[in-house]
Formats: structure tokens, sequence, C-alpha cells
């Protein structure tokens, strides 16, 4: 090219010249290119302008060849320009150079498609179905983040096997083998145009010994016998470019990729990857390589996708394909923290960017960064550093920013052995083993010695394969250590070592609490501090996951948003009602695993906890109704029903502990004819929903005795009803129950309904000694019931405990009622208690005193509970507070002036 004719060119064209050879070379070579670049440098590119340059309708297989290869030199020079003069940041190379790669491989596909089918027919399934290829991009074209000199990642696969329907019949595999053929020749061939894109097929089955195509029922029974972890990674970037089946083949691979569990196992799978491509790197001396070397894009994208195998079964978010958008939704969930992300993005962009300044040079598929002088000069000024020296600088500090947070995510923490590696090495010998444990201030060392030692020799930890194995043995020495750090280290010990029985056989957990120490340290103080946490650890182990993050362990909960985000994802599976009953369970015990390591680290009263595990019942009770009434084959109206839960008892009373069954009641009010059956239905379906045990376990235990006539009445009852059994036929302690019952899920205009009954029952005027004496009754009734022979107070049933300070209230409540409608409010027993001393009913004194003491009371049995213990205490331990309670007893249901405070 002359002086003369580079004096023409636009400015930017000009001063991108020096930086791509390739540019020059085109531009001296294509006359028609310089007028081309000039009409189009000041917008990106789009598939429409793409598309129009070549006119995909007039093309037959021969002038196919030469105008995508017109549309390359284009396509690359015009990014060259826009990038290298600033114009064009990282996404719009990345999407122009996708777009790009999609009209080629669909305008290929359609030729040579129409050039087969004269010739054989159409591919069709024995149904007569017309069978089509779909073309799956795979890797950076998958994600649509393909380089400017990239080659392109292909899959092919067709849905069924059959025949061609024209003359010359060959088998759908033969059809679309020989389109791929085709496909892969008209964008790889090298003419004198050049070539549109190297096409590279080693990730299909098999690779290169495996067919060039596949059927859905080939690739699905491959996965399924021989799909290796590498494979799930590389799919992870799959994306349908061709093909309107896509959802077929997606319900084929996201099983395989995306495990529904939390697959921790991936990390060690992905750092073995990991691992063999730096020997590559090693071998071949390439440590300059910006991709593949440390602290490059592939570490990068490493960090990245190994969250995504881990979580994305879990989290559907998760299941994208680009990079910094996965990076980001890593940090909104926490597992990144944002700056940990901010600097991995701003070293992809950087090496993205030189990594497509060393392409635009030769357009040449590189990423080792020049050896030569002039061309490490030109490299800096295209990035805009004054020379190499200053590139180098910015690069090594970007390098070494992500090999630092590649080595916290993939780091082998048993890279090095342990020192206590002996204790579980010595498991079979107690002599040796008992002072390991001394030395480590075990107050029992040989009983914890023999736990360890039964724990070696039991049937389980001897049957683990050999993988798993080697991660459990790893695992102990540091369970050993992190329960001698306890103040009860036996007992943590034991605790620790159930929950790693129990979770043995489930590699991912044992990978887990190896890659994070932070999680298993998180486990031994929550397992010391109780034993029913370590209970619940062991009967739903995806917990663990929780402990990674305790920004959300320690934040309080909103739980109409809660209520909302779930209600969402079980509307996005409808109708997988299997999924949706795991789903609502796995959340429940997340969210109830928050509350836990809050309330063991103090941060929650029992009030505050129970009011927070009853918001979280009635969540879940209102998402349950209307997924249940869309399940109903007949029901008499789309919109949501007439219907309503009520609530008794602990949930009633907003007093839920973590393991409360619920009492409930189903309501209704709807005059339609058939409005009894269907609503019987639902609370059927209701009920098997909430108690049925899936592979996520239960989500409630459920009691329906307390509805009118209780096991011999209908399981749904119309308002109506409810009001008529109230009023006339109900027993004096179906009222007592009616002080601590509200509304908690469905329609709340039957809520209102139900309300307005309750109150009217509860106002009506009674006489004081046969009240008296039925409450007594009753209180005898539960006394016999719950007989207490330990020489120790029970907190809950002995005379001057919680059950005492409940039938006081309501008593207090059935009594004075209709001459004073605050206590028809559902506040709990103590602020009842409150009340009712304000308006003279009791002393306020003593109503302080028992308030007091049924708090103190709920939060011992809370304690007990936690350590597995049965609620009782030693008599002189609560000897004042039990006496309040009995003093308040005998003044309200013992004296003739049946609670009323003396003037």
């Amino acid at each position: 090219m002359s002086l003369n004719e580079l004096a023409d060119l636009p400015e930017k064209l000009r001063l991108a010249l020096p930086f791509s050879r390739y540019l020059k070379q085109m531009l001296q070579s294509r006359s028609w290119l310089a007028d081309q670049l000039a009409a189009h440098l000041d917008a990106p590119l789009d598939t429409e302008t793409m598309s129009a340059f070549i006119d995909p309708g007039a093309l037959d297989r021969d002038s196919m060849r030469a105008a995508l290869r017109r549309l390359r030199t284009w396509v690359l020079c015009h990014l060259a320009v826009r990038d290298l003069a600033g114009d064009a940041d990282l996404a719009e190379v990345t999407e122009t150079m996708s777009a790009f790669a999609d009209l080629a491989v669909r305008v290929a596909h359609d030729v040579e498609r129409e050039a087969l089918i004269a010739r054989h027919g159409k591919p069709a399934a024995p149904g007569g179905w017309e069978q089509e290829l779909l073309v799956v991009g795979m890797g950076k074209l998958g994600g649509r983040e393909l380089n400017v000199s990239s080659d392109i990642d292909l899959i092919f696969v067709y849905p069924e096997d059959g025949d061609t329907g024209g003359d010359k019949v060959i088998s759908n595999f033969e059809f679309f083998e020989r389109l791929g053929k085709r496909i892969i020749q008209a964008l790889a061939e090298v003419t004198e145009h050049g070539q549109v894109f190297r096409v590279d097929m080693r990730l299909r089955p098999n690779g290169d010994s495996g067919p060039l195509v596949c059927s859905f029922d080939m690739l699905e029974n491959y996965f399924i016998a021989q799909g290796r972890e590498w494979e799930r990674y590389a799919w992870i970037k799959a994306r349908v470019m061709l093909g309107k089946r896509f959802e077929q083949l997606d319900a084929i691979t996201r099983p395989f990729v995306f495990r529904k569990y939390l697959d921790f196992g991936a990390i060690n799978a992905m750092r073995d990857l990991h691992a063999q491509i730096r020997r590559e790197v090693a071998r071949k001396d390439r440590a300059h390589n910006i991709k593949l070397g440390p602290g490059g894009i592939r570490e990068i994208e490493f960090i990245a996708q190994v969250f995504q195998l881990i979580r994305g079964g879990r989290e559907r978010s998760l299941q994208i394909k680009p990079t910094q958008k996965v990076l980001d939704l890593l940090a909104e969930q926490g597992v990144l923290a944002p700056e940990v992300v901010d600097a991995l993005k701003r070293a992809y962009v950087f090496l993205r960017r030189l990594e497509h300044r060393l392409q635009y040079l030769d357009d040449a598929q590189t990423h080792d960064l020049p050896e030569q002088v002039d061309e490490q000069a030109l490299i800096a000024g295209a990035m805009g550093f004054a020379d190499y020296p200053a590139l180098r600088a910015e690069l090594d500090r970007h390098r070494a920013e992500v090999s630092r947070h590649f080595e916290m995510v993939f780091g082998d923490p048993d890279e090095e052995g342990h020192e206590l590696d002996a204790v579980w090495l010595e498991a079979e010998d107690i002599a040796t083993l008992v002072p390991l444990l001394e030395k480590l201030k075990y107050a029992e060392p040989e009983t914890s010695a023999r736990r360890l030692q039964s724990l070696h020799r039991g049937t389980r930890y001897q049957q683990l394969p050999p993988k798993i194995k080697s991660r459990f043995d790893a695992l102990v020495p540091r369970v050993v250590e992190t329960a001698a750090e306890a103040a009860n280290p036996d007992d943590t010990l034991s605790r620790c070592l159930d929950l790693l029985d129990a979770i043995g056989g489930r590699g991912a957990y044992l990978a887990m609490l190896q890659q994070y120490p932070q999680a298993l340290h998180k486990v031994g103080e929550l397992v010391s501090a109780s034993r029913w946490a370590a209970q619940y650890l062991a009967r739903h182990p995806i917990l663990l996951d929780e402990l990674l993050d305790a920004r959300q362990l320690n934040s309080k909960p909103d739980w109409p948003a809660f209520a909302a985000d779930l209600r969402r994802q079980c509307d996005d599976i409808e109708p997988d009602m299997e999924r949706q009953m795991d789903l609502m369970r796995e959340q429940h015990h997340t969210q109830a695993f928050r509350l836990l390591t809050q309330d063991l680290a103090g941060v929650l009263t029992v009030e505050a906890l129970s009011d927070h595990l009853s918001a979280l019942a009635d969540a879940l009770l209102d998402i349950t109704v209307p997924l249940c009434w869309r399940k109903l084959r007949r029901r008499h109206r789309d919109d949501a029903p007439a219907f309503a839960i009520v609530s008794y008892g602990k949930l009633g009373g907003k007093e839920l502990g973590y393991a409360s069954d619920l009492d409930i009641v189903f309501l209704y009010d709807d005059p339609h004819p058939e409005a009894a059956e269907h609503y019987s239905r639902l609370a059927q379906r209701i009920n098997t929903w909430l108690s049925s045990q899936t592979a996520a376990g239960q989500l409630f235990e459920t009691d329906l005795r307390l509805r009118p006539n209780g096991d011999a009445g209908l399981l749904v009852c119309s308002i109506d009803a409810f009001r008529k059994y109230q009023l006339e036929s109900a027993w004096r302690w179906e009222h007592q129950a009616l002080t601590r019952a509200r509304f908690s899920a469905g329609d709340t205009r039957v809520g209102d309904a139900f309300e307005a009954i309750r109150i009217e029952v509860l106002r009506q005027p009674r006489e004081l000694a046969p009240l008296r004496e039925d409450v007594l009754a009753m209180r005898k009734k539960m006394m016999d019931a719950h007989s207490n022979k330990s020489g120790l107070f029970n907190l809950k049933h002995d005379r001057g405990g919680l059950v005492d300070v409940e039938f006081i209230v309501q008593y207090l409540v059935l009594a004075h009622a209709h001459q004073h409608p605050q206590l028809t409010g559902n506040l709990g027993n103590i602020a009842l208690l409150r009340i009712a001393g304000e308006l003279g009913l009791i002393p306020p004194d003593l109503a302080r005193r028992s308030g007091d003491t049924y708090r103190e009371f709920r939060r011992l049995q809370h304690r007990q509970r936690l350590n597995g213990l049965r609620v009782e205490v030693p008599h002189e331990s609560v000897g004042a507070h039990r006496d309040a309670v009995r003093a308040l007893w005998s003044l309200v249901l013992e004296t003739p002036a049946g609670g009323t405070a003396p003037q």
C-alpha cells in the first residue's frame, strides 16, 4: 500500500495498522476492504449487517465458501480497528465473533443440508417426524466469548435414528455424518480466500475415536456409562447453535453436568484436570502462555466453573455460560467475596484484551507472549503502555492475583499431610492412641480412643471406595484436632465422628470439609454446643454448605422476601411435584439451621427464635396451599381456593421449636356444591405434602385431631359448621385450645371469619365454678398421663411448670374475656398475664413473676432439648420460680373467687 493510499484511509484505520500485520496484508490484497471498513467503523457489526453482506439466500455450495471467507476478513479487520482505537470493549469483540460464528455455521449447514436432501431425501424417524442436526457450540463459542482468531469446538447431535426418504436412501446417521463433514470442510478448508474457522471436534463422545455424530440415545448412554469429570466441565459451556429440539438435548445434558446435591467433589476433579494442564505447559516450556500458564485465563474460568459444578444443580441461576456473569452471581450469592470477583474480572478483561492484541498481529491462534523485542514493543503499544516492562509489570500483578485466588479455591489441604495423621493410622492400637489423646487434653482419652477404633473397624468405613476412603483418612486427624479445641473435647469428638460416619459414603461432603477448614471448625463449634445440632447435621448434611458463608448465617431473616423467592422457585419448576417438595424441605432445613447457629451463638432469645420458626412455618404453609390446589385434577375454581389453615398449640401461640409438630385445622367458606369434596381432597394433599418423607426429609409432622369431632370428624370444615360446633358442641378443653389458635395460611377472608368466631366463642359468659372444675379435671388428666418418678422437676408437666402457666392463662381468658376483650388477643402467655394483672384479675407482681418463670422455664427446656436431655432439672435450682406459679395457681384455680385479685 502506497503512502498516498495510506494517507487516504480513515484515521482510526491508520492508527491500527502498526499493531496488525494481518490488517495491513488484507488491505493490500483485498481492494474492496478499505471502503467496506470505512463505511461501518462507527458502529458494531450485528448479525443482520453481516448477513446482508453475504446474502445467504443466494448462495450455493461454491459461492458460500468464498462469501464466508470474505465476511471473516471484514469482521476480523473491523474488530481490530475498533478495538485498537478504543471504540470496542471486550464484550463487543467476543459477541461479534460469536455472532459471526453462529451465522457461518448456520449458512454452511443450510446450504449443505439442501444439497444432501436433493440427493437422499429428508431424514426422518420411523414415526415420520423429520429429523434435524443440532450443532452444539462448546468452549468460548458456547459461552459467546469467542476470541478473534479462535478455532471453534463443535459437537453434532441428532434426535432419532431412521432413514432418509429419497431415492438413494441412507440412514439418519449416515446423512448427518455426511452433513457434519461437509460443514467442517466448508468452514475449515483453506482456499485462496483463506479459512473461516478451524473446527475442533475432539469434545464429542469418545473424542477422535468416536463417531462424528451421535443420537440423543447414544449421547445419554455415553454420559451414564462413560462420562468423565472433565467432560462435565466442558459441557457447562455447551450451547445449541442450531436445532429446535434443544430442550430435549438439555434434559439429557443437564443431569450429567449439574448434580442435584452440592458436589464439592468437583474441586478435586478440577484440581486434577488443572494439574494435567500445568504439566503440559511445563513440558512445552509455555509458562508465558497467558491462557494456560499460571494466573492465566484458564484459571479464572476454572474458578467460575468449579462453583457451577458444585452448586449449579441447586442454584439454577448458575447454569449460565459467560464467565464474567458467573463471577457476578458468585459474589451476589456470597460464594466469593465481592473484592475477589472484582480482581478476577479486572484480570480477565486485561488478559482477554492482551490475547486479542497478540492475535491481531498475524491472525494466529496464539496465547504466547512474544520473545522478539520489536514485537514486545508493538504489543505494549497496542495495550496502551509506554514500553514492554510496564506491560509486564501490570500483567504479572494480575497473574499473581489470579494465582493467589486460584490456590485459595483449589489448593490441596492434604499436600503436606497432618501432624495428627498417627492418631488415625494407629486407631487399631488403643495403647498407642491414649497417650496421643492425653497430650491433646482429652478428659476421657481411653473412651475417645475406643470410639476411633470402633469407627476404623466399622463395616461402613472398611467398605468405602478407595477414593472416598482417602478423603475420610485425611479428614479424621483434623476432626481430632478440632474437637480438642472445644470445652468438651470427648463429647465433641464423638458427635463429629457420628457425623462423619453418617456422611462417609457421600464423598462430596467429605471433600467440602477437607477443602474448607473453616467449615470443619464451625461444625466443631456447633456439635460441641448441641447434641441436637449434631444429629440435625447428620440427617441433613446438605446444610454443611451453609457453614461457608458467615454472612448468611448471621443475617436477620426477611420472611416476606424468603417466601416470595421460594414461591418463584416452585413456580419455575412446576409441575415437578417431587422437586418442589424437596426444594421446600431443603429451604426449611436451611432457614432452621441458620436460626440454630444464631441461637447457639446467643444472638436469639427463645421468644425471638420461636417467632422466627413460627413465621417460617406460616410462610411454608402459605406456599403449600396454592401448589397443592393447582395439582388437583378436579376443582371448581381456577383462582385461589376459599380455604384457610388455622394453627393451634405451639404454632398457634407462636412458640414453635425446631422439632415441633403442627396442630392445624382446615376451614373453607365456599357455597359451591362440590366445595366440600374438593377442599377435602386439598386438605388430604396438603397433609401428605407436609408430612411425607422424601429424599430431602420431612417438612412437618402434623396433628389434625383438634378439628371438630377430632379423629371422627371431617378433615375439612366449613366456616358455618365450625361456628355452630364451637358454640353448641365443643368441649371445654376445645375452648381452652382456641385461646392459642390463629389463622396461619390461605385465604385471608376465611382467616378473618375464623378470628371473628374465635373472639365470639372466647367472649361467651361462663359460670366460674363449672369452668374451674373442667379446667382442673383436664389438668389432672394431663398430670396422670405424664407422671414423673425421676426425683427431678419436670419443667413442662410438674406442678408449678409450663403447663400450669398455660392453664392459668386459658382459664383467665375464658372466665373474663366477656368483660375484657383485650384478653382475646393472641399475644402469648407472658403478655396475657401482664394484661390480667393490669386489669386487676390477678396481683400484678405475681403476674410478672409468673411471666418471668414461664420465660425462664422455656429457656431451660430449650437448652435441655438442644443437648438431647430430658426437660428435668433439680428442684432446688428452680424453687423460687416454681413457687410463684404455684401461688398464682392457688389464687386463680383453688379459691372461690376464681382469680379475682384482692382489693
